[in-house]
């Protein structure tokens, strides 16, 4: 079994919980609360410009130049494409991209974005391909099951259609090739690799509910 399958497995209840949770449920009806939906908008933007630093760091790293390409490649994709849905629903909302860019990050989104940045910094290259794996594979398995529950198109479609394309399709395949190329050559790195997976895992499932729920700061 690949090492991707493997981590696959081991987080198989985190998995289930982000597919079954109300803001995935309520997104694929098209019905998600709009509140609900611009916190999600905002965090994630916020989140995105440290997830493509976490790729950048990780693909400065890098000695192999397959990895340092995929890497480099997927801190560009970031940029210059999936934020791109990001300011389009954000034009929708009245949202500018100074509104975006000042919005303090919640709690749950400083949690993870300060582990991405701190593992790209801190921990080897492999341990940093398993923590951005989750949310690749995590959005692509969301998308694939709010597109299968969609009974018809409405104004989060764009949502789906952008994490079920062929392009992203291919970043999530790309970085999944890498975590079994690293976890292969580096058995030594497999349990760290597996412990970021699943940090990254149960990150994931609790940004769903900061932005479901309306997680604030206490002070």
């Amino acid at each position: 079994m690949a090492f991707s399958d493997q981590l696959l497995d081991a987080g198989a209840d985190i998995w289930a919980a982000q597919l079954d949770h109300p803001f995935v449920s309520e997104l694929a009806a098209g019905d998600l609360d709009d509140a609900a939906f611009r916190r999600w908008l905002e965090q994630d933007y916020r989140y995105l410009f440290d997830y493509a630093r976490t790729y950048a760091i990780a693909g400065a790293k890098a000695r192999e130049e397959s990895a340092m390409a995929t890497l480099l490649g997927g801190a560009d994709a970031v940029l210059n494409e999936e934020l791109d849905l990001h300011r389009s629903f954000a034009d929708e909302y009245g949202v500018t991209e100074t509104d975006l860019a000042e919005t303090r990050k919640l709690p749950t989104c400083e949690a993870y974005t300060s582990f991405l940045v701190r593992t790209a910094y801190d921990r080897p290259v492999p341990v940093t391909v398993a923590a951005l794996f989750p949310c690749m594979r995590g959005y692509l398995d969301a998308a694939e099951h709010m597109a299968e529950r969609a009974e018809a198109e409405h104004r989060y479609t764009p949502f789906i259609e952008t994490y079920t394309s062929e392009e992203f399709r291919a970043e999530t395949a790309a970085v999944r090739e890498l975590v079994d190329r690293y976890a292969a050559a580096r058995p030594g790195s497999q349990d760290a690799m597996r412990e970021a997976f699943l940090t990254s895992a149960r990150l994931e499932l609790a940004f769903w509910e900061m932005a479901y729920a309306g997680e604030e700061w206490s002070a």
